[in-house]
């Protein structure tokens, strides 16, 4: 924080010095009196208690005591050897055993003076004793700092090895609040402290390290939270307003022959009432003259493609072309078909460039994009190489944004002396609270209801021994004209996993599904591309009713007629991932199916996978109890790294605060856009504070 003691190097807190200083930057990032003095717990240890001997009972945990040594001796020889000695307190006398250090403790032990002990308490035959206990001389337990609790901090084998133990870390600690308690500035106004019931910063600094009661610490801990991710959010919304207010976009004003024409005559369905607000949404943004930067989720088949195509309509009435960039050829082809079909009666133009698209075919999409008689360009990142020139692109649709590079999507952005509009969508569900500090700086929209006529896909767990009557349930299937898919989550065996592997499978439906009756294609990573596509095509247009597969069918296939999907050995398998599987059926009218087919063995988190995939097909859920099972570090990859590491606030489990914090931050910005009043004066330093840390923000898109 912008407080000057917070820069003053650690090398000079007493008791640090340049080689422990070296190591802490080292192993915990510490450089400075402020990375010190944010470096919070990670839990705390109660010693308001202190216990008599007589009081102790077998495995009574962690336990604090007040006695003298009487006597201390050396027992066994070599590795057994052990240094004992005998603890009395007026009720009673135990043990205190030490392995190693013997000969410190030989050495500076006293015999008949009041100490303090602390450890954990074991029972040999009649006799307690805690082993290498925690000693300290009563005299300095009570003029030291003392709190009702004592922070244990974070440590790495390093630390440990080099002794620089969580006693050390607490004693720095000490020396760093004598040097600088009370110093703290305060960063939020009074005003939302009131509003919010907050404690001062002083306060919350301290007690977060020294609690004085439980009251007191969660009240400090909550205060910090909420100082950390209100923060977050400012800048977020402050970027959000930047961009709003500055970078200007295309105004497309009118709502032309090309929409209204699609809308009335060739829409293949009836928006459902989500698809209709997204839509609302995106009219409104562009046609307000500012940059359009917007966030579309939906779940798997929740219609995001005709949201997708009367964005572009939007652009082509106003005299713009426009772009849909996909991560794979697979899905870019599919987008490709899907918006022709959907397009193809009213005399629009829409082409497909993709790394595979011939030289020839390449020049006429190049002359018919410059000269403008091309409306809309579908591909993959093909589309940002510097020869594809656009005469005037109004809007770039973005799908699964997450796996396009910040400098890819940079290239695509700046085809134009303005910025075309920007929808990214992404099929992959994201919790609230991620999305809220994930995509802070976009305005999201959510499709969270599926078209009519979709029936909900069934899904059901098997374990292995299950597997032949699911097998009959598949020819009962196929019997009726349908297709199924059998995913496998390995290519070849593996020695050290017990799983069933892709080419065992293979194996196993070929011998119960034999040609001529039944035809099944193969299809996984280490194919050469053409085979690969020849065995999905042969699927697309039903020659083969079975595809074996890996996780490659995961995104860009669309086969109406698959109704059945199967996992094996689906504890391998992430929730999104299963989802986004399941997510290949269910595209017809037909029930679809998933069935998940596990082994015996399943941990506590394989288990609560597949009762969430069983319990629920709501994509929005299933992104809520992956985010509490694997953390915020792994959802999104190395996007979200930066907004993550956060010192005290956790994205998961502080999801309340984290909405309050938001709601705080809008209401200021509403009230002083600029933080001009005086009382918004210490937020305003605070954040130029953090904006002249190069790099702290570089997290947002």
């Amino acid at each position: 924080m912008p407080t000057n003691f917070l820069h003053t190097p650690i090398d000079y807190l007493n008791g640090v010095g340049p080689a422990r200083a070296k190591l802490l930057k080292a192993e915990l990032g510490i450089s400075t009196y402020g990375d010190l003095a944010n470096l919070f717990p990670n839990r705390y240890i109660d010693k308001t208690k202190y216990y008599k001997i007589n009081e102790l009972v077998p495995d009574s945990a962690h336990v604090q005591i007040i006695g003298k040594v009487t006597h201390i001796k050396t027992m066994g020889d070599g590795r057994s050897s052990r240094l004992v000695a005998t603890f009395i307190d007026g009720t009673g006398s135990m043990e205190l055993v030490w392995f190693k250090g013997q000969k410190y403790f030989k050495d500076n032990l006293k015999l008949n003076v009041p100490y303090v002990i602390y450890g954990k308490v074991s029972k040999y035959g009649s006799k307690y004793n805690v082993a290498h206990p925690d000693v300290e001389l009563l005299k300095d337990h009570r003029s030291r700092q003392q709190s009702a609790m004592t922070p244990i901090y974070p440590s790495t084998e390093q630390l440990t090895k080099r002794n620089v133990t969580n006693k050390m870390m607490v004693r720095m600690m000490q020396q760093l609040f004598s040097e600088v308690q009370h110093s703290f500035t305060e960063t939020l106004s009074d005003q939302i402290r009131s509003q919010h019931q907050l404690v001062d910063k002083n306060t919350a600094m301290y007690n977060a390290h020294f609690p004085k009661s439980a009251a007191l610490l969660q009240q400090s801990i909550y205060r910090l939270k909420f100082e950390e991710l209100f923060f977050i959010q400012m800048e977020l919304l402050l970027q959000n307003r930047i961009r709003k207010t500055r970078i200007k976009g295309y105004s497309f004003e009118k709502v032309g022959k090309y929409f209204n024409d699609f809308y009335s005559n060739h829409l293949p369905f009836e928006l459902t009432g989500a698809q209709k607000r997204v839509v609302k949404e995106i009219r409104a943004d562009m046609g307000t003259g500012a940059h359009m930067n917007r966030l579309l989720q939906g779940d798997v088949g929740s219609g995001k493609t005709i949201v997708a195509v009367l964005t572009c309509l939007l652009a082509i009435d106003n005299g713009y072309q426009a772009c849909i960039m996909a991560p794979t050829e697979i899905l870019a082809q599919q987008h490709y078909q899907g918006v022709s079909e959907l397009l193809e009666n009213t005399g629009l133009k829409v082409s497909l460039l993709t790394g595979s698209v011939k030289t020839k075919a390449r020049r006429i999409i190049h002359s018919d994009l410059e000269d403008g008689t091309l409306n809309i360009l579908i591909g993959t990142h093909a589309l940002i190489e510097d020869k594809v020139r656009f005469k005037n692109l109004g809007v770039a649709i973005v799908d699964e944004q997450h796996r396009f590079g910040v400098a890819q999507r940079a290239k695509l952005w700046k085809k134009n002396d303005l910025p075309p509009h920007v929808l990214v969508m992404t099929a992959t569900p994201i919790p609230r609270t991620l999305a809220m500090s994930l995509y802070g700086d976009l305005d999201i929209s959510v499709i969270d209801e599926l078209p009519p006529g979709r029936k909900e896909i069934k899904t059901v767990h098997r374990y292995d021994k299950n597997r032949l009557g699911v097998f009959s349930f598949l020819k009962e299937e196929i019997s009726k004209g349908r297709q199924v898919y059998m995913v496998y989550p390995l290519i070849e065996e593996s020695e050290t996993l017990d799983y069933k592997d892709l080419m065992d499978g293979y194996e196993s439906v070929v011998r119960e599904f034999p040609a001529p009756q039944y035809q099944v294609s193969i299809v996984h990573g280490r194919m050469k591309p053409e085979d690969k596509d020849y065995e999905m095509e042969r699927f697309v247009k039903g020659e083969t009713q079975i595809m074996v597969a890996t996780t490659v069918i995961e995104v860009g296939v669309n086969v109406p007629n698959a109704s059945v999907m199967v996992i094996e050995s689906a504890e391998r398998f992430g929730l999104s991932q299963l989802h986004q599987l399941r997510g290949r059926v269910g595209r017809g009218a037909d029930q679809s199916f998933c069935i998940l087919i596990t082994s015996y063995k399943l941990s506590t988190e394989a288990k609560t996978r597949i009762e969430t995939m069983v319990a629920t097909t709501d994509g929005f859920e299933i992104a809520e109890v992956d985010l509490k099972l694997r953390g915020p570090g792994d959802m999104m990859g190395t996007r979200q790294s930066g907004v993550l590491a956060l010192r005290v606030a956790d994205i998961v489990k502080d999801n309340d605060i984290l909405a309050v914090a938001r709601n705080t931050a809008i209401e200021l910005l509403q009230k002083d856009a600029t933080l001009a009043l005086p009382e918004h004066e210490s937020i305003k330093k605070v954040l130029q504070f953090l904006q002249s840390k190069k790099g702290l923000w570089k997290y947002i898109s």
